[in-house]
């Protein structure tokens, strides 16, 4: 692991497109600024883990019946078309 020192108001660069900035430190909280293009995604590490969680979970999820759900999607589209209809 690199650890840098910095000030509130100095930042440090990564790579050619991610840069992190110190926007405050507060006692022992401090507030950071990233700039990274949209395609990258940026969690906190607690929700970046609560995610990875999930998805393992939602993978190991065992008795989905793809078609009984295509029915149930296909049968409130056709409610919906006919709600519009009245409309």
């Amino acid at each position: 692991m690199l650890v840098l020192a910095r000030k509130a108001g100095e930042s440090i660069v990564i790579g050619d497109n991610i840069s992190i900035k110190i926007v405050s430190v507060d006692g022992d909280q401090v507030k950071i600024g990233i700039e990274a293009p949209r395609h990258i995604e940026i969690h906190r590490k607690e929700i970046y883990d609560a995610i990875q969680t999930e998805n393992r979970i939602a993978g190991q999820a065992k008795g989905i019946n793809l078609e009984l759900l295509k029915g149930i999607v296909d049968r409130n589209a056709v409610k919906i078309e006919r709600k519009s209809d009245r409309e």
